[in-house]
């Protein structure tokens, strides 16, 4: 009973999202405040159905239901209960319900923010999100019902995918599908933008603390994406520009870029056109990702679905949504006035450069992850496009626009000194210099690019921290006007700077990357492998057996030098449901490096085959982004964010302009 509710519920969320996306719109178009009103009421309950036939999903897991399909087809009563909960969206068809979950909670979000967005604007935002609502609820219930019953029903489940039981793959798809959805706030805004006609700094405060939001949470879920191929796919690495990879990236790149953008908008009420541009496309690169994974396109260890109906349903939705807005953009934009003026050489200017370094290097990965699919699809011919593409066009983009960084932060609003800006950030360039020359000196012989990332990544550091610095203690006399001026500092300067900072770490850990160590070895117990700084010593392989899978278990004891680091195990995992094996990495940590071993297969002398990585300043990666994101989420708290936009006396229209 509890699953009919379920379904029930989500199909009359379906009849409330068309509420939502039409009564709204009307009364903008007519203004009628009643009718707009009718926008915020439709969100919430459509969010409280989608939430009831969520629990109800779930509560059929956590009961073993299999009589529901879903739940056969990706559970087990021998599950551990944290991996039945998530086996509620470690599948295709749960997973779109938590999607549209995300969706209709960000609308009613909306909905609830009465006092900070202007009325007319949460109207049109909350129709054009309910279209969107709308589409991803009926391509749930054509074409992925997870509400299906089964009859008979079988006496046992088919387990979930063995690589998905993990804690990792628990909290990385709700982490990332809030970074997806998040964005569709931007889009609905700036759709409702150019059909209402008003877009100005009004507008750019009301969406940049959505778009925060999203970019917080998808920053989040790409290192914990990151992080669990690193450590339960037992290869070692932290990014292989996989398509579905790349999907995720695309979105975080437009995103900071719209961040930045929306500065420049909400200062100098500029930048309008491109704005609303970037709001649109980091949307549809979301809408791109979802129609990558679940389209059947291409097969990766990411990748939900492989049903070619799905993926002509979730194209079309990609063409109307992408298409139409693209479409409305073409004919609104053109009449937009001109915005506020500013300098070359200023704040606004060093933004509009990061924007357009951002945008080319989005526009490479772009290029790079979707040629090959649209060549295949065309000729049938298949081509390989990795790291070695990806590594020589993306990073010579980013690489002038990290340098510019720190100097682009220093420069004052309207009209700047680049000169005064380049004496403030000497110090911090200063010591980027020192850090490569005495790698260089250190490691002579070695690479040689290494040494330049981490001097780069120090001087983001000490670029953001001199910032703060400047602003803090110049001028300021005394240890309480310090401690004043650092409390009066608006949080969004402090979140700033603690983001660019923690792109300055992750630098410094992927430039370390560089002096890795791999070695590869049969051992016996009581033999030696060694790689870099580390070695390991085999001492037994034991059977050990879990709720629902049995692995074999490969105990070392882990040495630096004459420095003992205790145990370290590793292990191959077979699940019994589904006899698949899967690799289980033994790490350890040491400072901010890691050594990490991966098993390989038995050999028929009774040793086996061991991988032993010597992995330095590995963790300065996921901890730069965890930084960019406490920043992001720093900023989210400012005072300004809190409170309503300052109504203009004659905000900004669409108008048409006279010819020259």
């Amino acid at each position: 009973m509890i699953v009919e509710i379920g379904h029930f519920a989500l199909a009359l969320a379906l009849g409330v999202a068309f509420v939502q996306a039409l009564v709204p719109l009307w009364g903008v178009a007519r203004g009628d405040r009643t009718l707009a009103s009718v926008g915020p009421a439709a969100a919430i309950t459509c969010f409280l159905l989608v939430a009831a036939s969520f629990a109800a999903l779930t509560a059929a897991y956590v009961r073993s239901d299999f009589s529901v399909e879903n739940v056969v087809a990706n559970s087990h009563s021998a599950q551990p209960l944290i991996y039945k909960l998530t086996s509620t969206w470690g599948n295709h068809e749960g997973s779109m319900l938590l999607w549209v979950l995300i969706l209709t909670l960000f609308g009613a979000l909306v909905a609830l923010s009465r006092r900070s967005l202007p009325v007319r604007l949460r109207a049109g935002a909350l129709a054009a999100q309910g279209w969107v609502t709308v589409a991803f609820l009926a391509f749930t219930l054509l074409t992925s019902n997870p509400f299906r019953r089964m009859i008979p029903a079988p006496a046992e489940g088919n387990d979930l995918n063995p690589i998905l039981q993990d804690l990792g793959l628990a909290i990385h798809p709700p982490l990332l599908y809030v970074g997806y959805v998040g964005f569709s706030i931007t889009y609905a805004f700036a759709v409702a933008a150019l059909i209402d006609g008003r877009i100005d700094a009004v507008w750019a405060r009301a969406v940049r603390p959505w778009t925060l939001l999203a970019w917080v949470f998808l920053t989040l879920g790409i290192a914990m994406g990151s992080y669990w191929a690193y450590y339960e796919l037992g290869w070692g690495g932290w990014w292989f520009w996989d398509p579905v990879e790349n999907a995720s990236l695309m979105p975080w790149l437009a995103g900071t870029a719209l961040i930045h953008s929306t500065v420049v908008m909400e200062k100098r009420d500029a930048l309008k056109v491109w704005t609303i541009l970037l709001a649109i496309l980091t949307f549809s690169l979301s809408l791109l990702g979802t129609f990558i994974v679940r389209s059947g396109v291409l097969t990766s260890v990411h990748s939900f679905a492989s049903d070619p109906q799905r993926g002509l349903f979730i194209l079309a939705i990609l063409v109307f949504f992408v298409g139409g807005s693209l479409a409305l953009f073409a004919w609104r934009a053109p009449l937009l006035r001109q915005g506020g003026l500013f300098a070359p050489v200023s704040r606004e200017g060093a933004l509009v450069v990061n924007n357009v370094f951002i945008a080319t290097s989005c526009a490479t990965v772009f290029i790079g992850t979707l040629y090959p699919l649209v060549l295949e699809m065309a000729t049938g011919d298949k081509i390989s496009v990795g790291p070695p593409f990806f590594n020589a066009t993306f990073v010579p983009v980013l690489v002038p626009l990290l340098l510019l960084l720190p100097i682009g932060q220093s420069l004052a609003w309207k009209r700047g000194d680049l000169l005064g800006a380049a004496q403030r950030t000497v110090w911090a360039f200063g010591l980027g210099i020192l850090a490569s020359v005495a790698l260089l000196a250190v490691f002579r012989g070695g690479p040689v690019l290494a040494p330049l990332g981490i001097g780069l990544g120090v001087f983001l550091v000490a670029g953001a921290a001199f910032d703060l610095g400047e602003r803090v203690v110049a001028r300021a006399s005394g240890v309480s006007a310090i401690w004043s001026r650092a409390v009066g500092l608006p949080r969004s300067a402090w979140g700033t700077a603690l983001a660019h900072a923690g792109v300055g770490l992750s630098v410094i850990g992927i430039a370390a990357a560089a002096w890795s160590t791999e070695a590869i070895g049969v051992l016996k117990p009581g033999e030696r492998l060694t790689s870099g700084r580390y070695t390991i010593t085999l001492e037994a392989i034991s059977p050990r057996t879990g709720p629902n899978f049995r692995e074999e278990v490969a105990r070392f004891q882990l040495s630096s030098g004459d420095r003992a680091l205790g145990a370290i195990e590793a292990g191959k995992r077979v699940y019994i449901a589904r006899n698949m094996p899967t690799t289980e990495a033994g790490i350890r940590t040491d400072g901010l490096s890691q050594a990490y071993v991966s098993l390989g297969e038995p050999q028929g002398d009774g040793g086996i085959a061991v991988r032993l990585y010597d992995k330095p300043l590995i963790l300065l990666i996921w901890i730069g982004a965890i930084v960019m994101a406490l920043g992001g989420a720093l900023s989210l708290t400012d005072r300004r964010f809190r409170l309503a936009a300052p109504r203009r006396a004659a905000p900004a229209r669409i108008v048409a302009q006279p010819a020259e």
